[in-house]
């Protein structure tokens, strides 16, 4: 699935992401009607059924403001594992108010801040409010239907989630292991259908 579809020689069948992750958050979340995928390259919004089938779907421009890689940029900014990204940008007493959706243009003004000497925390909250209002906008595109769940290793991101629950309004459910999701829905997709 996904940008790694074609990388798999042996592959013989190849199946959307999107319809990997709905299937996946519907085995998790039976009762989840709304999906977000924040993936390193894009962040997906996915609106599903009560048997987990799309019905709807938004993706983020092909831009690294909107998806993981934002904050990936930003971490090595900031000399700091993207491990910890998250823990730290909860920490922030006044977080930093990025001016551009552009993910260059925000590397350039979190170096300026870092040589302000301005908190690594603030910087990292500013960056998970600004990716929060971009994947919460994405999520109502698709008239964001609650309980939702989100998935991805953005999802890995406390601070993250924190920016885009406040954004949306909603308590988001969070898989324990939210990398793995779509590698699930791809895994039951794959599974033989009765004749």
């Amino acid at each position: 699935t996904g940008v790694g579809a074609g990388n798999v020689g042996f592959a013989s069948n190849k199946m959307s992401d999107i319809v990997c992750t709905a299937r996946g958050i519907n085995r998790l979340f039976p009762e989840a009607r709304t999906a977000i995928d924040i993936g390193a390259q894009s962040t997906r919004a996915i609106k599903l059924d009560s048997r987990g089938m799309v019905t709807d779907f938004a993706v983020s421009e092909k831009c690294a403001a909107g998806s993981g890689r934002f904050i990936e940029v930003i971490a090595n900014v900031l000399r700091i594992d993207l491990e910890e990204f998250g823990s730290l940008s909860l920490k922030s007493k006044n977080p930093v108010t990025f001016s551009t959706g552009c993910a260059v243009f925000g590397e350039s003004e979190a170096i300026t801040r870092v040589v302000e000497g301005v908190a690594k925390e603030d910087i990292a909250a500013g960056v998970n409010l600004a990716l929060g209002a971009k994947i919460a906008s994405l999520a109502k595109r698709i008239r964001l239907q609650p309980p939702c769940a989100v998935c991805g290793g953005g999802a890995l991101n406390r601070g993250l989630i924190a920016a885009v629950e406040s954004e949306l309004g909603i308590r988001l459910l969070l898989p324990a292991e939210p990398r793995t999701v779509t590698a699930l829905g791809a895994a039951i997709q794959a599974v033989p259908k009765p004749a």
